[in-house]
Parts: structure tokens; C-alpha cells; sequence
């Protein structure tokens, strides 16, 4: 029998027991509610999940378009094709259409079709025609999904600028992937309910999340202009068996790119495709093939300028006030800088000539003279000013930077060597852009090819713009020098660059493709006008050249026909040129 304090205790710890049951039922029903109630939404949503399966849906891109609005870069409607192994119903049957339509192996097909996931990719960027067939067949487990693929209308123009995408409709070079921002878009999603097995419950239908369309992007590459250097190049290189062709033309008032071509090109909607008779043995060196015909000369190579340099030298020379257009100099075919003789391409020399003619003849020992007045620190000062030593900023991806000597080790030999365009090297686009600086009245603009991002249902247009420097050179020292610059093209050694009717400046340029004595060299000319007042400057870089290889029989001619074509074009008319040359 229990005593009065057992049954006490015993009926305590009841009572206790009690109460933490009562608790503990209190607390699951107030959890209960709370789930019920406030987290409802959170966990009805959690359960539909379990039940849906997500299809992506690509983004239509933003299209590229030149300065007039001709469409560069398009997109065209393709499909992707995928199974759904739990509501595959005839695995034999999906996994033949499929090989046949797709022209995939039965291993390649069998693997997709026997994995056991959520959604497995068979094949994107299939024609439509294609997808509209396998979805005919009505196979279950099957999905037949548009999206889009890039399209580039003309091929392979602009290649190197326009860059292309990958895959996932990413961009990988050029302004495809500087801009990949504005023109990606943004992805949809197809839902669709199943059930515990997998089976798509067909009365639950498809939720949609529609895509958003990626932005438009106007650039300031004219495309007949593009397209006509292209031709040039084309030319030049097949008459010369060049290496390779650069021309690039640009507004030197604003740094606007009007073309930039880097011959050979590559095709766009086939930028995995080597040329013909192209042989490799190893993924890797695929791969490096790729890269090398990818890679766009214009900016991602540097080489030695040679004499188109001594138009920097000059604008140095005529700042500081070391030279004048009237200072004299006397050229015996050489000149002697500490114990090395350093030739002038004219091997009898000039003889006596003023500043002008020597720029007119480009002679080196003139040049070279004008870079030891100035001195090392004072011409390094003016490297660094004109923005040589810095990228010019350009709107493409793997500017190349200069390769020049550090100042310290820089003697009096390699100052000389520097001053008429040799051992350091720049890009080609540094070389344009400075020079363009320099005749502009001093103005550092910013090459760029980027216009204007349009809007779409989301966004509005945004117009870009781009850093441009004051003070490179006094408006005097800008516009002295392109009035000897015109001399160079009418009566100096930039003769065959000239264009009846239009003043014309610029300046030629041989130098010798490192290392010496390979017997390989690059001609160029960088021209402009009009000369009085530039509205657009080029330069033409030919590679490798065989037989004649000076720039001024070999790269001024390109430039001459580039600028009998596009001055009209541009509204640059003959009777505004002779205006500007009687002034």
C-alpha cells in the first residue's frame, strides 16, 4: 500500500507529466498553425516544385548595328533538343528518331536517353526545320524548345571585331563579349507539372516566363567602308603573298572607328572552322590555331613603326622649340651617335635640307638629330604625354601595351634608334590614335566602336561616350605639322598616296621585321584628310610583302584607293579640299 506522501509524490509527478504533455501538444498545434497559416505559401510552393520541371528559354541577343543601322549581328530561331527519361514511353523508337534527325551516334543518343535526371540536352541550336520534324513525331519524354542562335549576315566581315558566341549564346570575342551586359537578355523558363513518378500531367499544361529581348548596340564601324578595306586588303595581300594586312580607318576628331581590318578574317558563323589544308595533331594545337586566327593584329600585336613614328618625333621637336620648319640640317648618308654609324635609307644622302624637306624625305639622320636635342628626359617626357606609354583604351578585349625601353637604360644610341621609329614597339591603333591626337589640334581622343546601347521593354537607349585629353599639343605645333605632312604626300616620299583632287597628309614607312637581317619587313603609310582640317585619318600595315616592300610603293597605294572611294562617301568633296589648300 501506498503511504499519504508516496501517493502525494506519485500523484505530482502525474501532474507534471501532465503538464509537459499539454505543453508539448500546445506547442506542435501552434507550430501546426504556424505552418498552416503564415508559412503556407512558402511550403505549397516547396511541394509544387517537387512537382515541376524547369525548362530554360534563351534570350533573343541584342543585335549589332553599324553606324546606319545596317544589322551586323542577328539572331536566328533554332531549337534545343532534350528527353525526360521517367516519361520516355518507347525508349528504342526515341533513341532512333533522334540518331536520324540529328545525325548523332546511337552510343551518344542511348547515354541521354538511359540517364536517369530531371532534363537531359541532346542537341542545341538545332534548325527549326529539323526540331518542327522531331516534334511531328509526337514521342513522349521528347522536348522540342526554340530559342536562338547567332546569325552574322555578312560573314566574315568585321570578324575580328564583332567577335562571336558560344553555345549558351555567350559572347566570347570582341564586342560580343565587351558589351555581353547590355546584349545577353535575360532567360525564360518553361514549367510543367508531373506527377510522384515523373509523368508529365498533361491538363496541368505549361506555365511560361517569357524571356526579355538583350539590347541592341549601335557601333561606328560603316559597313561599306568595312567592307571595302576588307577588299583592299584582300587584294594587296594576294598580289604581295603578305603575311597578313592591317587597315584601320577612324574619325580622328572623336575616335570613332569606321573600319578595322585584319586580313585573313575568319568566318563568324563558323569561327571553329580552320581554313582549308590546315593540319594539327593535337587538341592543343587546335586550340592555338584558333586563337592565332582569332586574334586581331590591329590591337592584340605590336611591331616597330619605323619612319610613320617620325611624325611623333617631329610634333616633340616642334613643342620643345628644339627644331623649326626653317632649321637646317646636312645628311652625308649617315650619322654618327657615340660609336655607332646609323644609316639613312639614302645611302649617298641628302645633303643640305631644311626641316621640311627632311620630313619630306624622311630622312633618319634628320630625325635622329631632333631626338638628341630634345634628350632623353625631355623626349620620354613627350612618349609619356602624347599617351604612348599607357593603352589607348579601345572597346575591344587584349589591347597589347607598348614595348618600350625603361629610361634609365635609355643611352643616346637608343634614343636615336627610337626617334626614327625603331627597337620598341607599339599597336597599330596606339600609332593611329596618337597620330591622330597630334594633327586633331592636340585633342587625346579614345578609339572606340560603340555608339549607342537602344532599349528594349525594360530599358532605355543610352548614348556612350568616351574620355578625350586636352592639351597633347599646341593648336600652332598641330597645324604646322599637317602642312608638312601634305608636302610628304605631294611632293615628298608619300607621293603615291595622293588623291587628285583632295589634300592629302601623312607619312610612309619601311622597317624590318625583328629579328635583323631575316629579310622580312612591313610597309606602311598612315594618311589623312583633308590635310588642313582632318576628318578621317588610316593606316594601312602590310606584313611580309614580297618583292618591292617600301611604303610608299607598296602601302601608300592602298590607302590612295581606300580615300578616292570613301572621301565622297563621307561628303568630303574636291572643292572643300581646294578650299582648304588655297588657304
Amino acid at each position: 500500500m501506498l503511504t499519504n506522501r508516496n501517493y502525494q509524490s506519485h500523484r505530482k509527478k502525474i501532474t507534471v507529466a501532465c503538464a509537459i504533455f499539454a505543453l508539448i501538444l500546445a506547442g506542435l498545434f501552434a507550430r501546426l498553425v504556424y505552418l498552416m497559416v503564415w508559412r503556407a505559401d512558402y511550403y505549397a510552393q516547396k511541394a509544387t516544385q517537387l512537382h515541376e520541371r524547369e525548362r530554360s528559354i534563351k534570350a533573343a541577343r541584342g543585335r549589332i548595328l553599324d553606324r546606319n543601322g545596317v544589322v551586323l549581328a542577328d539572331n536566328r530561331t533554332v531549337c534545343t533538343i532534350s528527353v525526360i527519361h521517367n516519361q520516355i514511353q518507347d525508349a528504342g523508337q526515341v533513341t532512333e528518331v533522334l540518331c536520324r534527325e540529328l545525325g548523332l551516334s546511337e552510343e551518344y543518343v542511348s547515354k541521354r536517353v538511359e540517364k536517369v535526371s530531371s532534363i537531359e540536352r541532346v542537341k542545341s541550336n538545332v534548325d527549326k526545320e529539323v526540331g518542327d520534324r522531331i516534334r511531328e513525331y509526337g514521342l513522349a519524354g521528347v522536348k522540342v524548345d526554340e530559342d536562338y542562335k547567332r546569325y552574322y549576315p555578312f560573314g566574315d566581315l568585321g570578324s575580328k571585331v564583332l567577335g562571336f558566341t558560344g553555345a549558351d549564346n555567350q559572347g566570347i570575342i570582341g564586342l560580343e563579349v565587351v558589351y555581353e551586359d547590355f546584349l545577353q537578355g535575360q532567360p525564360g523558363n518553361i514549367l510543367t507539372v508531373t506527377d510522384a513518378k515523373g509523368i508529365e500531367v498533361e491538363e496541368q499544361g505549361e506555365r511560361r516566363q517569357e524571356p526579355v529581348k538583350g539590347r541592341d548596340l549601335r557601333i561606328t564601324m560603316d559597313r561599306n567602308i568595312q567592307s571595302y578595306a576588307a577588299q583592299l586588303a584582300r587584294q594587296v595581300m594576294l598580289a604581295k603573298e603578305a603575311q597578313r594586312v592591317s587597315i584601320l580607318v577612324m574619325d580622328p576628331r572623336n575616335g570613332e572607328v569606321l573600319a578595322m581590318v585584319d586580313v585573313p578574317e575568319f568566318d563568324l558563323n563558323d569561327p571553329y572552322g580552320l581554313p582549308e589544308q590546315t593540319s594539327y595533331a593535337a587538341q592543343e594545337e587546335y586550340q592555338n590555331l584558333l586563337n592565332a586566327m582569332w586574334r586581331n593584329g590591329c590591337i592584340n600585336d605590336t611591331y616597330e613603326p619605323g619612319s610613320t613614328f617620325k611624325i611623333i618625333t617631329a610634333a616633340a621637336g616642334l613643342e620643345e622649340g628644339v627644331v623649326t620648319p626653317r632649321s637646317t640640317f646636312h645628311c652625308p648618308g649617315y650619322i654618327l651617335v657615340g660609336d655607332r654609324r646609323i644609316r639613312c635609307h639614302k645611302v649617298a644622302g641628302h645633303g643640305a635640307q631644311d626641316f621640311v624637306h627632311g620630313t619630306m624625305n624622311s630622312c633618319n639622320p634628320v630625325f635622329i638629330t631632333v631626338g638628341l636635342r630634345l634628350g632623353v628626359e625631355n623626349y620620354y617626357r613627350y612618349f609619356e604625354k602624347f599617351g604612348l606609354k599607357k593603352k589607348t583604351g579601345i572597346d575591344l578585349p587584349g589591347e597589347a601595351a607598348t614595348i618600350m625601353h625603361r629610361m634609365e637604360d635609355m643611352g643616346e644610341v637608343e634614343l636615336a634608334t627610337v626617334s626614327f621609329g625603331q627597337s620598341f614597339q607599339i599597336t597599330p591603333i596606339q600609332l593611329l590614335t596618337t597620330a591622330a591626337s597630334i594633327i586633331n589640334g592636340g585633342k587625346r581622343v579614345t578609339p572606340h566602336f560603340g555608339m549607342e546601347v537602344l532599349g528594349n521593354e525594360e530599358q532605355g537607349a543610352e548614348v556612350l561616350s568616351y574620355p578625350i585629353e586636352d592639351g597633347i599639343v599646341s593648336e600652332e605645333t598641330s597645324q604646322t605639322l599637317r602642312g608638312i605632312l601634305e608636302l610628304v604626300v605631294s611632293e615628298g616620299t608619300g607621293k603615291n598616296g595622293k588623291v587628285e583632287g583632295f589634300s592629302i597628309g601623312g607619312k610612309t614607312a619601311t622597317s624590318q621585321t625583328l629579328p635583323r637581317g631575316s629579310g622580312r619587313y612591313i610597309a606602311s603609310f598612315l594618311g589623312f584628310a583633308p590635310a588642313d582640317d582632318p576628318q578621317v585619318i588610316a593606316l594601312a600595315v602590310i606584313h611580309d610583302p614580297q618583292g618591292v616592300y617600301y611604303g610608299g610603293q607598296v602601302a601608300a597605294p592602298v590607302i590612295r584607293q581606300l580615300f578616292e572611294n570613301i572621301l565622297p562617301y563621307l561628303g568630303i568633296t574636291k572643292e572643300e579640299a581646294d578650299k582648304g589648300q588655297d588657304e
